[in-house]
């Protein structure tokens, strides 16, 4: 299996574990996944996080109505067009994206102390890497459909 097979298939049960870390305010991975892009790039258009997160523009609608009922995000009118829906992620719902970031960072922790100090500094100095690889995805990026 090529180096991105391999690391498709790492990541994906890399995903899986760390969804079942952190369990404060019982929420979906696409509700989390939205409030944590809400928390690092500020207030957005709901016709953008539709885009952004792949879900249809309704069923966008539906999650920030959800989050909004819970307290955890705002809607206002955009400030240039009226029609625009503007989601802002509240107070509340920074702390629990902070709250579940701890929750699964100390949990992260337990897991890497159990392992052989060279797997530890493997995985340490793979950091740097992963992150540029991420930061490689360009807006404009496509990618494969199935």
């Amino acid at each position: 299996m090529q180096i991105g097979g391999e690391l498709a298939t790492a990541l994906e049960q890399l995903t899986r574990l760390v969804r079942q870390l952190a369990t404060a305010g019982d929420l979906s991975m696409s509700a989390l996944m939205l409030l944590g892009r809400l928390v690092r790039q500020g207030p957005q258009r709901l016709t953008d996080l539709a885009g952004q997160e792949r879900l249809s523009q309704p069923g966008m609608t539906q999650l920030v109505g959800r989050l909004e009922r819970d307290g955890w995000v705002t809607r206002t009118a955009g400030t240039g067009d009226r029609r625009a829906v503007l989601v802002e992620v509240t107070a509340a719902g920074r702390e629990l994206v902070a709250l579940r970031h701890a929750q699964r960072a100390e949990a992260l922790s337990r897991l890497l102390d159990q392992l052989d100090p060279d797997d530890r500094a493997a995985i340490e100095h793979a950091l740097p890497a992963l992150t540029r690889l991420i930061e490689v995805r360009t807006p404009d990026f496509q990618e494969p459909t199935s």
